[in-house]
Order: structure tokens, then C-alpha cells, then sequence
């Protein structure tokens, strides 16, 4: 029985159907029993490396994942950490924005108020400078006032009233605005009524004088071509040659720059103020029918009445 079992075992290349089917039960069971341990270890070993590199794969699937995830969440963190500086820096842009445009309107309110200011005080500059011409102005008329006073006190014993005693000398000069202006021959005439005739200014004090008196007196506010007083000087018999009322030539004349022209038939002088001026550049030629104020002199005599 021995024999024939090992017979089929060892004999595989005979491959006879019936004796296979037709053999004894029992004898078929053994052969299988002895054939499929070894096979089954195989399977098992196979089964084991598949299953070791599946959980290998596994692991490494896992712990890819775990790195993949970690890198995600560590992103995610890092984009929150991002999102939230962005707000911070959005609400301390606004916040500085907002701290411009504040800052920016009180500079502007700051910039009125200064320009404000300077206005107030160029209108202050020019009050001021007002001031300081009408104080200069009313200083000049004191010290005119002051100096005239020895000069009345004498003329009120020598000269007729409203006249003016210089260097013993008496003169009649209107100064108020008030004073209708005239004609050279009709300044003359007034002078005349007074036993006196039109001022002869021939020499260099007088002329200081006489320059210091009206110029003190003038009034800005008038035309400066209105500002003047005749003299009794004239070139009407001969043009160009200056006579005095006595005949006198004119040695020397003080006129302004460019005069006398005889621009328009100016036959008859005057002298004008001149503030700031040179005081020896003061006469200008002009038509003896030209409307100004004039000066009279006359000697000092006791008893003149007006």
C-alpha cells in the first residue's frame, strides 16, 4: 500500500485519468494531505511581505499625510498670522489717515489764522506809519510854532496883525487853505493895500527861511501845482531876463530843475514847498495869470493898523 502511494507521488508525468478517479478514497485524500502545507507556507510568506509592504506603504502614506497636514496647518496659521497683520496695518493706515486729514484742516485753520494775523498787521504797519506822519507833521508845526513865537511877540509891536517879523522884516503869508488864491497882479494889488509889495528873495537865508516857513505849513493833500506863493520877480518886458518890482536884475534865482522853461507864456515866478527836497532848487516860472497864494513884505513900522 506503501509502495503504490509512492508510485502516484513520485510519478506525476503519468497522467491516466481513470486510475486517478478510479483509485481508492482514501488514498486520494492522503496525497492532497501531504501537498498543501508547503503551499500554504508559500502563500503565507507571500501574503506576509505583501502585507509588510502595504503597511510600510501605509506608514509612509500616513506620515506624508501627517507632514502634508502639519505643512498645511502651519500655512494656514502663518496665512491667519498674515490676514491679521494686514488688518493691523489696514486700521493703523486709516487711523493715520484719519490723523492727516485732522492734522491737515488745523494746518489750514492755522494757515488762515496766520494770514489773518499778517493782514492785521500790515493794517497795523500802515496806521502806524500814519501815525508816525501825522506826529512828525504836528512835532514840525510845534517847533514852527515855537520858533515863531519871539517872532510875534516882536511883530505884534512892529508888524500888522496876522504878519510875521523875520530878520526885522514884516511878511504877510496865507497859509490857511482858506485863503482864496489870486493872480500874480492881483497878489501884488493886496500887498499894495498894505503899504507893502510882493517878497524879493535875494539871498540864500531868506530863501532858507522863507522855503522852511512854507514848507513846514504845506499840505500834502493839495496839488503840488497849487502849493506855490508869488514872488515879485518877472521877465515880461524881455524874455529870459528876470527883473524885482524895483527894476533890480535877478542875480540870482533859485529855481528848480529845468526852470524857469516858459512852457505856455510863463512870465511871473513863484516859490514852492519842497519836502525832502533841496530848499535851493524851489522857484518855478509860470503864467502870471495861474491862481496861487503869494507873499508880502513890508519894514517893520510902530502903529501899523490893519
Amino acid at each position: 500500500m506503501e509502495d503504490k502511494t509512492y508510485n502516484k507521488l513520485t510519478c506525476p508525468d503519468e497522467s491516466n485519468d481513470d486510475i486517478s478517479f478510479n483509485a481508492n478514497p482514501d488514498e486520494q485524500q492522503v496525497s492532497l494531505t501531504m501537498v498543501r502545507p508547503v503551499s500554504l507556507v508559500n502563500h503565507q510568506k507571500v501574503l506576509t511581505v505583501i502585507l509588510s509592504v502595504l503597511a510600510v506603504i501605509l506608514l509612509s502614506v500616513n506620515i506624508g499625510l501627517g507632514l502634508y497636514y502639519s505643512n498645511l496647518t502651519d500655512g494656514e496659521r502663518i496665512i491667519n498670522d498674515i490676514n491679521a497683520e494686514v488688518a493691523k496695518l489696514k486700521q493703523a493706515y486709516k487711523i493715520a489717515i484719519d490723523e492727516k486729514m485732522e492734522l491737515k484742516k488745523e494746518l489750514a485753520q492755522e494757515a488762515n489764522l496766520q494770514q489773518l494775523t499778517k493782514w492785521e498787521l500790515d493794517h497795523q504797519e500802515s496806521r502806524n506809519e500814519e501815525y508816525k506822519k501825522d506826529s512828525d507833521n504836528i512835532l514840525s508845526l510845534i517847533t514852527g510854532l515855537k520858533s515863531h513865537i519871539p517872532l510875534l511877540e516882536e511883530g505884534c509891536r512892529r508888524c500888522l496883525p496876522r504878519w510875521i517879523l523875520i530878520n526885522s522884516v514884516c511878511y504877510y503869508i496865507p497859509f490857511s487853505e482858506n485863503t482864496p488864491r489870486r493872480s500874480w497882479e492881483q497878489s501884488r494889488d493886496y500887498c499894495k493895500n498894505f503899504g507893502a509889495d510882493l517878497i524879493e528873495i535875494n539871498s540864500r537865508d531868506k530863501q532858507l527861511a522863507i522855503n522852511h516857513l512854507i514848507t513846514t505849513y504845506y499840505d500834502s493833500s493839495v496839488h503840488y501845482g497849487a502849493s506855490g506863493f508869488w514872488i515879485g520877480a518877472r521877465d515880461v518886458e524881455e524874455e529870459g531876463l528876470w527883473k524885482w518890482l524895483d527894476g533890480a536884475p535877478l542875480a540870482e534865482g533859485f529855481w528848480n530843475y529845468g526852470e524857469p522853461n516858459n512852457s505856455g507864456n510863463e512870465d511871473c515866478a513863484a516859490v514852492y514847498p519842497t519836502p525832502k527836497k533841496n530848499p535851493f532848487k524851489s522857484w518855478n516860472d509860470a503864467p502870471c495869470s495861474h491862481m496861487l497864494k503869494w507873499i508880502c513884505e513890508k519894514a517893520p513900522g510902530f502903529g501899523d493898523t490893519a
